[in-house]
């Protein structure tokens, strides 16, 4: 598409818009009585309209039933989570027993590596993005402690070559390789959080397989954000949060992928629980654990029903939209906000700030990090005293995100020209 930044041009698009109705299923917060412009879907995903009636229907049933509601709830809560394999396998790409929604994003991260993070003497290390999230970091450094190995050995970074900002994809496979059989698990984020790079993950987990090694990702800026194939690309594992682009509330719960090829193989390890247990005997509460032969295997305990009310709302309105839909529009979005800020930056006598997202469709999703060669801080102040919600990272990075569901591209287009009159006084 032919991008003009100018305020018609938005609004044409707005108006041809097949999404732009969802706009109305969700609150935006208000500034000076006036819609914000809410750029951090990234961070946290706005409130669907219908959240506060999917959870007060377990209210109710709670307050009708009390126990009784596991069985009699209009939603019964004994088997509420598996509603959601459903909704998400066309987000994920997988099939629907190779999910289960539970806990939280990084408690998964921790029971996935005790499946799949098994090291040797000769087969221990880990590779991973450098600059990754610091749950994820953390995570690894005591999973490797844990099995008395120092981070410093086991963890292998890949990180960007001098003077560029995004890995590329062939020193991430040629990494791989050249550690080969000493590579235990290669675990990723899917989309770099403070890049907003999406990587390629067939790829990477290709590479992986090919010198033996388990392949992962952590899914936090990936999940209703790009395109996902996780069971053809045969990726072993994978998990997420919900409250960013699945827009579940703050906290809510997570969700995990595994390939079917493991779910069922009784020689990987995970610490088991109740929930997990074949479901026709679990309260005969005998001794031995007995595995459903699904993903929810890997669950522990009951599912926490009003968190998963507020995930069933949101994934309603995903189902309505269509996955495919959302996808182009993020596309069209992002390349918009590309453009815009690149028209800025070419007004100016010297470059004023560098788009450190990658500008291949491709390589990218909602989100767009804009690295401020001058006054930083300075523009992102203004911009939030004018009513843009942003996300500002040390040292001097702005991250945005419109995303398919809520934004539009007037709100691109006003974004940028607020910048062009911040930096015009």
């Amino acid at each position: 598409m032919e991008y003009k930044n100018d305020l018609s041009f938005a609004k044409q698009l707005d108006e041809e818009d097949e999404l732009k109705s969802f706009r109305q299923k969700f609150f935006i917060p208000q500034h000076n009585g006036k819609d914000s412009i809410y750029f951090t879907g990234n961070s946290l995903g706005l409130q669907p309209v219908t959240t506060q009636s999917y959870i007060q229907q377990e209210l109710d049933d709670w307050a009708a039933f009390g126990v009784e509601g596991h069985f009699q709830a209009r939603n019964p809560w004994m088997p509420y989570h598996e509603m959601f394999p459903k909704l998400l396998s066309k987000i994920v790409g997988c099939q629907e027993n190779e999910i289960v929604v539970m806990n939280h994003l990084t408690v998964n991260l921790h029971l996935l590596l005790v499946s799949f993070y098994r090291p040797s003497n000769k087969r221990f290390k880990i590779i991973c993005e450098a600059g990754a999230f610091p749950s994820d970091q953390y995570a690894l450094e005591s999973q490797v402690l844990f099995h008395g190995f120092q981070p410093e050995e086991a963890i292998i970074e890949v990180a960007p070559r001098n003077g560029e900002h995004s890995l590329q994809t062939k020193d991430i496979l040629a990494l791989i390789k050249e550690h080969g059989d000493s590579v235990a698990v290669v675990l990723f984020g899917g989309v770099n959080y403070y890049t907003g790079q999406f990587f390629d993950l067939q790829k990477i987990t290709t590479a992986a397989h090919e010198v033996g090694a388990i392949c992962g990702f952590d899914l936090a800026h990936a999940v209703g954000n790009v395109a996902l194939d996780l069971h053809n690309w045969q990726v072993d594992f994978a998990c997420w949060c919900s409250y960013k682009y699945l827009n579940s509330g703050p906290g809510s719960v997570a969700g995990i992928y595994l390939h079917e090829k493991h779910i069922t193989d009784t020689s990987i390890p995970k610490f088991a629980g109740w929930w997990g247990y074949k479901k026709e005997t679990r309260f005969k509460m005998e001794k031995g654990f007995i595995p459903i032969p699904t993903a929810e295997s890997w669950q522990l305990s009951n599912a926490p029903i009003l968190s998963m009310a507020a995930h069933k709302a949101a994934l309603d309105i995903f189902n309505e939209a269509g996955i495919e839909r959302l996808h182009q529009k993020r596309k069209l979005l992002s390349g918009y906000l590309h453009f815009v800020l690149q028209e800025i930056n070419n007004r100016q006598a010297e470059n004023i700030m560098e788009i450190i997202t990658p500008a291949n469709e491709t390589e990218r999703g909602c989100q767009v990090s804009i690295l401020m060669l001058q006054k930083g801080k300075e523009v992102f102040d203004e911009l939030t005293k004018q009513g843009v919600i942003a996300d500002w990272r040390e040292p001097n990075v702005i991250r945005v995100a419109p995303v398919p569901l809520y934004n539009s591209y007037e709100e691109v287009f006003r974004f940028g020209a607020i910048i062009q009159s911040i930096l015009n006084t």
